[in-house]
């Protein structure tokens, strides 16, 4: 099922709404027609909003007919991952927790998209509160159009699949740990994580205080730098937002990079997370096309992934368990195996824990300042190829790691694209990553190297009416080690129950299947050398206005 507007970019839309030859009603509406022929195989949507994406297509139409045309973004339709505040909409997180929540305002970045004229088509699947798997929930798991037994990625499952599927032409979701990267990764589109401060998370149900960032999703680099413009800013009710030059990011996509200094962190896919050998392909290639485009590579590194995982996950779980801590304790049940799988191992953490971990963050910062200044942006690998969605285990999808989590923790932007298709059509990508606020170096590189080669036109192919295959999701069931030590056993429900948790025999197994995994974390952050002057990555500051 295709037509002429089905892949069309924001760009290419924008070029036609401002010169009048493409109307935003007939865009929504082939938007809206597309959702309904594919959304029930792909499960892109929580909610579809189309009375008020007619309503605002149509106020669209009517202010550029009187000459009032606001930008790129006018009559364009989008969708938001379900964590997006928006007025009188339901925001269910994808959870029971949420099922009922109708926020009464808008989030900032909703806000800022309406105030750039975009239409918004609907809210998107999510894993569970933007942490957990997208099994069991009250909705079912999004597919990849790619392929509908395979895994999205998540948590911005829904995002990924509708804009990879034609279901929009762009999103917002959220990344704090590489939620926004992995499903671009799985689904062969763009999306950027920007750096941390750089865009509002006012109105956004949190994951992590820390780690959490905001940012688009959309089909070029193109169209994330248009997304990007219209939601970057210093929000005063952000208390992680930062004041800062906000650029044209647009003006920055040119396709000479000739000169530019890439250092390549080949040892995230060659050693510290081997890739699939289709990927490792794919990275090889994309190195030999930065160079034939000018480009100046060399192999650099940096920590080994699992100094950064372990930073993450003591300091983001602990933020986490604290935010839902009051549903946790009067209802456990309400929550999906795999939120419990990540979030029941915070209370392992101690409060010493979790400072000596924000104390090897800033460690991690610091010594990532010497790369910034050798180098313009780093390279390395994405995700790929997608794994079915029955093989997803809570153990290795979380507790192993990935190879995006670093750059959640250095704070700087990160872009995902796609750099190739495994040998069964599945796509594949990679990340740029820059210096914090370098947002236009990070999008020019992306944007040669899309330029200089064709993967982005690749489209997945998907018929009306298809029903998505069957899935036995038997394989994830909790399975506590047979070799658990009895000590860890009591330790681990101990400190359950002196957080108030009243956790059932199953719930209990899903935290003993965690416990080793977590207390090898805190081990490790615990045994390493500190002068007692050491600082944590926490510091505090007055808001520029009292």
């Amino acid at each position: 099922m295709t037509n002429e507007l089905d892949f069309i970019t924001i760009a290419e839309a924008a070029r036609l709404i401002a010169a009048s030859k493409l109307s935003p009603v007939e865009l929504t509406e082939a938007m809206l027609a597309r959702i309904e022929a594919l959304d029930p195989q792909l499960n892109a949507f929580i909610t579809i909003t189309a009375d008020l994406a007619r309503k605002q297509a149509q106020q669209a139409e009517q202010e550029i007919a009187k000459g009032n045309y606001r930008g790129p973004l006018h009559g364009i339709p989008f969708g938001l991952k379900d964590i997006y505040n928006t007025k009188g909409i339901l925001t269910s997180g994808n959870s029971k927790v949420c099922i009922n929540n109708i926020p009464t305002e808008d989030a900032t970045t909703t806000r800022k998209l309406y105030e750039a004229g975009a239409v918004l088509l609907g809210k998107h699947a999510t894993h569970e509160l933007a942490h957990g798997a997208p099994f069991g929930l009250p909705w079912p798991p999004a597919r990849n159009p790619w392929h509908l037994e395979h895994f999205t990625g998540g948590s911005s499952s829904g995002s990924a699949a509708a804009v990879a599927a034609g279901l929009g032409l762009g999103a917002l979701g959220s990344d704090t740990g590489g939620s926004i990267r992995g499903p671009a990764s799985f689904c062969g589109i763009v999306g950027l994580m920007p750096t941390s401060g750089l865009v509002s998370r006012t109105g956004v149900i949190p994951n992590s205080f820390t780690f959490d960032h905001c940012g688009p999703i959309t089909r070029t680099v193109e169209d994330c730098a248009i997304m990007l413009q219209a939601i970057a800013g210093y929000d005063a009710q952000d208390a992680g937002s930062i004041e800062h030059p906000i650029p044209d990011y647009r003006a920055a996509l040119k396709p000479d990079i000739r000169g530019l200094r890439i250092g390549v962190l080949r040892h995230y896919w060659e050693e510290d997370l081997p890739a699939h050998e289709d990927l490792r392909c794919a990275m090889d290639e994309a190195i030999e096309t930065f160079k034939k485009l000018g480009a100046k590579l060399e192999d650099c590194r940096t920590r080994p992934m699992l100094d950064s995982r372990d930073v993450k996950v003591i300091i983001a779980e602990s933020e986490i368990f604290a935010i839902h801590y009051r549903d946790l304790v009067e209802h456990p049940e309400a929550f999906g195996r795999d939120f419990l799988g990540r979030l029941l191992a915070a209370c392992l953490f101690q409060s010493s824990d979790y400072v000596q971990a924000a104390r090897e963050h800033r460690r991690i910062i610091a010594e990532t300042q010497p790369l910034y200044e050798k180098y313009d942006v780093l390279l390395t690998a994405g995700f790929g190829p997608a794994p079915r969605l029955d093989a997803f285990k809570t153990t290795s999808n979380f507790w192993e790691g990935n190879v995006f989590t670093p750059s959640n923790v250095t704070g700087g932007p990160a872009l995902e694209l796609c750099n190739g298709f495994s040998k069964n059509g599945l796509p594949l990508g990679m990340q740029i990553i820059g210096r914090p606020f370098d947002e236009p170096t990070v999008l020019r590189a992306g944007y040669a190297y899309e330029q200089a080669t064709t993967w982005g036109a690749r489209r997945p192919q998907l018929t009306a009416g298809a029903q998505p295959p069957p899935l036995s999701l038997k394989g994830n069931e909790p399975q506590i080690p047979l070799d658990l030590d009895a000590k860890i056993r009591d330790l681990a429900l101990g400190m359950a129950a002196r957080a108030g948790l009243k956790l059932n025999d199953y719930q209990q197994a899903i935290l003993l299947e965690g416990a080793p995994y977590a207390l090898a974390m805190v081990n490790r952050i615990r045994n390493k050398d500190r002068d007692r002057m050491e600082q944590p990555a926490l510091i505090f500051r007055f808001p520029n206005k009292l």
